[in-house]
């Protein structure tokens, strides 16, 4: 069985469209979605640095623009392989939005607009106290966990496969890297702001606003969400979790249960991967995995979908 991942914020880098944007039709994709996001994607994913793809405002949209386009050039380029392959999508805070899309509960021109909310709303909560997250590597977890809340932090992203994430305040954060947990390892990540915490509260009215008006299909694919990492299969309760997990935490760790639970035997992480991957290969021991980065990757994924991909 094989499930398909989108990865979420901070896994960009500098010119990490480049690549695919030599693939026919790519260009005039991103063109169209940089109308609808107000953003120059095309600027964004090959010439801008990394400060500037720091932003969440920009960073959102481009995250999920590069996992819809490396998702439709798996699916429409090459063999004739359909969804009907893929046991389950799912995908890390942003990312649900390319797994909604995937899935059919969003087209993908209204994943790009709620994004695009999506990213302004949290960079505007961000700005009104000086926030952020730092990754907590090894410890037990329920240690850490009482350690982050014993200092105010939120433990915002549970992963799995000994990875927590802590988000609060940059003081906080300052007394966490100088009071680590037992056994543990504390990294800032390069996000701006503390996301998935009550810091977030504010933009979860403008998302609310921005999903109003849409009519959400039912999923095609199992869909899996961030909030229980329980099965979706109404289209509007989907949407509805989008829009509370802005500001509430992500449980990755529960996802990758509930792949283990449905029999995953192989994982593909969409453009642009790697960090999904690396947390399968400690939390899914056995399971076959491939983090999508450029398209000279596509015909190696197209080979573990005929693998592992059952029609159902």
């Amino acid at each position: 069985m094989l499930v398909l991942v989108a990865p979420g914020q901070g896994a960009q880098a500098p010119g990490f469209l480049n690549p695919w944007l030599e693939l026919p039709g790519v260009a005039d994709l991103l063109t169209q979605w940089s109308e609808i996001t107000g953003l120059d994607l095309v600027r964004y994913g090959t010439e801008a640095d990394a400060d500037e793809i720091r932003d969440t405002a920009v960073a959102q949209p481009l995250l999920v623009a590069a996992g819809l386009l490396s998702t439709r050039a798996l699916f429409h380029g090459g063999p004739p392989l359909g969804l009907d392959r893929v046991g389950a999508v799912a995908g890390h805070s942003v990312g649900e939005l390319t797994a909604a899309a995937t899935a059919g509960v969003l087209s993908e021109r209204d994943a790009m607009a709620v994004v695009t909310r999506r990213g302004q709303a949290m960079a505007e909560a961000a700005a009104v106290t000086r926030t952020g997250m730092s990754a907590v590597l090894g410890g037990d977890a329920d240690a850490v966990v009482a350690h982050l809340e014993g200092l105010g932090l939120t433990p915002a992203n549970i992963n799995g496969a000994g990875q927590i994430v802590a988000a609060g305040t940059t003081e906080q954060l300052a007394a966490l890297a100088a009071e680590r947990p037992e056994g543990a390892r504390v990294r800032e990540l390069k996000v701006a702001g503390a996301f998935h915490t009550h810091h977030m509260a504010p933009a979860v009215g403008a998302l609310k606003a921005a999903v109003a008006d849409l009519a959400p299909g039912a999923p095609a694919v199992r869909l899996v969400s961030n909030r229980d990492g329980r099965v979706v299969t109404d289209g509007g309760d989907f949407v509805d979790r989008l829009v509370g997990q802005v500001a509430s935490p992500v449980r990755w760790d529960l996802c990758m249960d509930t792949f283990r639970e449905l029999g995953v035997t192989a994982l593909i992480e969409v453009c642009p991967g790697g960090t999904l991957t690396g947390l399968a290969k400690r939390a899914l021991p056995g399971v076959k995995t491939l983090a999508l980065k450029t398209p000279d990757q596509l015909d190696a994924a197209r080979e573990l979908i005929a693998e592992h991909g059952t029609a159902e």
